[in-house]
This record gives structure tokens, C-alpha cells and sequence, in this order.
């Protein structure tokens, strides 16, 4: 027989203590879910306005590069990422020099159209960025309110009414 099932006046003790941080736990859990599900929402609005964003500047950036007919396309290194932690959850957040990188190409021989294609792909560029940064934020997020879920809902269902 497990000795805490003993009708003493210390298990007693012990077990409004357990009830009473259970129930403090449930509240710290439920608060943390409100809280990564406000971000989640927001970043999903966020994405959702940079995804049209993309749609539009993509659609014109192809028809640039159509008009352009672009050959020399500089390489990116300027991207760094770094993390911020909402409630212990590790976010990326995208950070990127974004100077023009140089290209080299006869001012005779080229058009404005190759100039205005350029601009776009970098708009691309910027939009993509921050897009991949807000969409691996929400996964992320909604990963963390799962896991916040389920202990949650064990010390709802399972260890509160144990001590009740």
C-alpha cells in the first residue's frame, strides 16, 4: 500500500500542496497557450499579407526578367539568422544586409529594363525572406502550443482530480 494513501494529517498537507501547485501549473500552462496562440495568430496574418505580397512581386519580377533577359545574377551571402525565445520556444528571426550588391554590367550596351528587373528581384528577395522567417516562426509556435496543450490538459484531467 502506497504510504501517501495513509489518512494522516501530513498526506493531507501534502496533498492540498499538490493540488494547490497543480492547479497553479494548469493556470501557467493555460496562460502560456492564450499567449503562443496570439503570436501564432498574428504571424499567420503576417504571412498571409507577405504570401499575396509575393504573388504580386513575383508576377511583375518574371516579367521584368522576361523584358530584361538578364545574364549575370550576383550570389547572396548577406543572409544571417539568428533566434528569439517567446516563452522557450526558439523563433528565427532573418537578419540581411540590404545593400545592392554590385553588378557589373555596360552602362552602352544594357537598358532600363534590366535596371527595373533587378529592383524586383530584390523586392522578391526581401518578401521571401521575411516570409520563410514568419512561416518557420508560426511551425514553431503552433509545435510549442501542442506541447503546452497536452500538459495542459494532463494536469487538467489527470493530476488535479487525483488530488481533488
Amino acid at each position: 500500500m502506497d504510504p501517501r494513501e495513509f489518512p494522516t494529517k501530513g498526506n493531507l498537507i501534502l496533498a492540498k500542496n499538490s493540488l494547490a501547485l497543480a492547479k497553479q501549473g494548469y493556470d501557467l500552462m493555460d496562460k502560456k497557450r492564450n499567449i503562443l496562440i496570439r503570436e501564432l495568430m498574428d504571424l499567420i496574418d503576417e504571412a498571409k499579407d507577405i504570401q499575396e505580397q509575393i504573388d504580386t512581386t513575383f508576377t511583375r519580377a518574371y516579367a521584368c526578367l522576361q523584358h530584361a533577359n538578364i545574364e549575370h545574377v550576383p550570389i547572396e551571402d548577406s543572409i544571417r539568422i539568428q533566434t528569439r525565445s517567446i516563452m522557450g520556444t526558439e523563433i528565427p528571426y532573418v537578419k540581411y544586409d540590404a545593400q545592392e550588391n554590385s553588378l557589373t554590367y555596360s552602362l552602352s550596351d544594357t537598358y532600363e529594363s534590366i535596371d527595373i528587373a533587378r529592383e524586383a528581384f530584390r523586392q522578391v528577395k526581401d518578401l521571401t525572406i521575411k516570409l520563410s522567417m514568419v512561416e518557420n516562426s508560426a511551425y514553431r509556435l503552433a509545435t510549442s502550443i501542442k506541447k503546452t496543450q497536452k500538459r495542459a490538459n494532463a494536469l487538467k484531467n489527470i493530476t488535479i482530480p487525483t488530488y481533488s
